[in-house]
């Protein structure tokens, strides 16, 4: 029985009426087999009785019972089947559709018929890769829910795609409601959105890509940004540690200079308390000669030595003699040297920050379309002076129409910003930067409320930066050059005297929501 079920193939299993393998087969008086089932209703259906195959008819219906022997064969075809199955087919896991068919171990499908509305594995979809009427039946890739491949208001297959609605639709919506449309075959439709799924699905994946970059290079900012952090606490350590130690050292030797100075006066006062003494005890004696002369009984005595009194060495006047604090001064003036100290690493800091800053120059043009038309833009459009007469020029939305101002060509909307700008010899200028939106047609006022983070000077030597209020500046000597530091993300805007390496003034806790322009 196992050889014979090896070589016989499923064709002799199926059964004629339901094309599918048996199930309790029965054999006819003319000798064809069928499903007991199947056969039974076929006559209770068809007048006269007779045979789906030979067209044999009975006269009256013949008593079926089953078949033994092709029952055991089906048996164990049906096992054969199964192992076969088994081993070329995976079972369904989940997430996979699983075949509709199979009892027990559900096996994962391969196809869904449109038709029968069932998910078939490997070995149940065989009728429908050879039968003629199963070949008509309408074959897809396996998907769950066939119920919802089938149109709700005719009940037939989503077999047409409606480009105008964007929808699928079956054979009698076509007819009925989509009959003006653009209606194509689901599979051409499912190209035409293939291609476009295509598209999507490369820009996904760039998009991917370029958020993956954003996220390495993001990593990698944290990294510079903590060597920075290490940096910069290492190089804070050094100053302050410096400083501190001036400090100590400058307090110290100005304590020194205060105790020497103590010990000089004490010293100088030993010294007039002991010449003090000296005369003192003169002075005692001189006074007890006098005495003993004016009580002596001798009349010849006192007048003979009264010459001699009178020719004793004056006295020393000190009523100019004092002692005065010899340190008066000293804590202002070790204050000062500490300062020359403090101001020096200042210039050194402000040396190393100006060069960090200058690392983000920008070569910045001006924008002859914004330029006031009393303004003359020359030099290839890096300098700008102004003129005698106001120009006719376009009054476009970029211009500024009242007050003389022109903005650079270049903007920052994220990052950091570095650019120069030469005011040597001038008498008055404004410069910083501006953002976009600004008012170009109106006289509005310099503030950062306004969309301007700007200093200026005026009267050769009147120098503000132009904050809410206003901050009056005292720069030691006038800038020839001023640098321009931007930090986008920071909310930062510093002024530099480019030459002396100095900070002129900085706008700080920004919020930056636009592109800033040079102005």
């Amino acid at each position: 029985m196992a050889a014979a079920s090896c070589v016989l193939s499923e064709d002799q299993f199926l059964c004629s009426i339901c094309l599918d393998v048996f199930t309790d087969p029965v054999s006819t008086p003319c000798g064809h087999n069928f499903c007991k089932n199947c056969i039974t209703e076929y006559w209770n259906i068809n007048v006269p009785v007779q045979c789906p195959i030979c067209k044999e008819i009975f006269t009256t219906k013949p008593e079926l019972h089953v078949n033994t022997f092709i029952s055991e064969m089906v048996a164990e075809f049906r096992q054969s089947a199964q192992q076969k199955a088994s081993s070329s087919s995976s079972v369904s896991k989940p997430g996979e559709v699983p075949c509709d068919v199979c009892t027990g171990t559900k096996l994962k499908a391969l196809k869904s018929c449109l038709v029968c509305l069932t998910s078939y594995c490997e070995t149940h979809l065989e009728p429908h890769l050879t039968k003629p009427g199963l070949k008509r039946h309408q074959l897809i890739d396996p998907v769950e829910n066939l119920e919802d491949r089938m149109c709700t208001k005719h009940d037939k297959p989503l077999e047409l795609f409606c480009k105008t609605d964007q929808t699928c639709v079956c054979t009698l919506c076509h007819v009925s409601d989509h009959k003006m449309h653009d209606v194509v075959p689901l599979e051409e439709g499912y190209e035409g959105r293939k291609v476009e799924l295509g598209k999507t699905e490369t820009e996904i994946q760039q998009m991917i890509q370029k958020r993956q970059l954003k996220i390495q290079e993001i990593k990698q900012s944290v990294d510079l940004s903590e060597k920075d952090a290490d940096r910069e606490i290492a190089k804070g350590v050094q100053v302050f540690t410096a400083l501190m130690e001036s400090v100590e050292r400058g307090l110290n030797e100005l304590m020194d200079t205060i105790k020497e100075k103590q010990k000089s006066t004490e010293n100088q006062a030993k010294v007039f308390i002991k010449e003090l003494e000296q005369e003192i005890s003169e002075l005692k004696k001189r006074s007890s000669e006098v005495e003993q002369l004016s009580y002596s009984e001798n009349h010849f005595h006192p007048l003979h030595n009264v010459q001699s009194l009178k020719a004793a060495p004056p006295t020393k006047d000190w009523t100019q003699v004092s002692i005065r604090p010899l340190y008066e001064g000293t804590v202002v003036r070790a204050v000062s040297q500490l300062e020359e100290k403090i101001s020096l690493e200042m210039k050194k800091l402000l040396e190393g920050e100006l060069k960090r800053v200058q690392q983000y120059v920008v070569d910045v043009t001006l924008d002859p379309d914004t330029a006031h038309p009393s303004l003359i833009l020359s030099g290839e459009n890096k300098k700008v002076c102004p003129g005698d007469l106001k120009r006719n020029l376009p009054d476009s939305p970029k211009r500024f129409s009242l007050n003389p101002c022109v903005l650079g060509m270049q903007s920052i909307s994220t990052g950091r910003f570095y650019f120069e700008v030469q005011v040597k010899g001038k008498t008055a200028w404004d410069l910083g930067v501006a953002k976009e939106s600004i008012n170009r047609k109106e006289d509005i006022p310099l503030s950062p409320e306004d969309g301007y983070w700007t200093i200026w000077l005026r009267k050769s030597n009147k120098y503000k930066a132009l904050n809410d209020p206003p901050v009056h500046l005292s720069l030691k000597s006038p800038p020839q050059k001023v640098g321009v530091f931007v930090d986008y993300e920071e909310g930062l805007v510093s002024f530099y005297d480019v030459d002396a390496a100095a900070l002129i003034y900085s706008f700080t806790g920004c919020s930056f929501t636009e592109k800033l322009f040079p102005y």
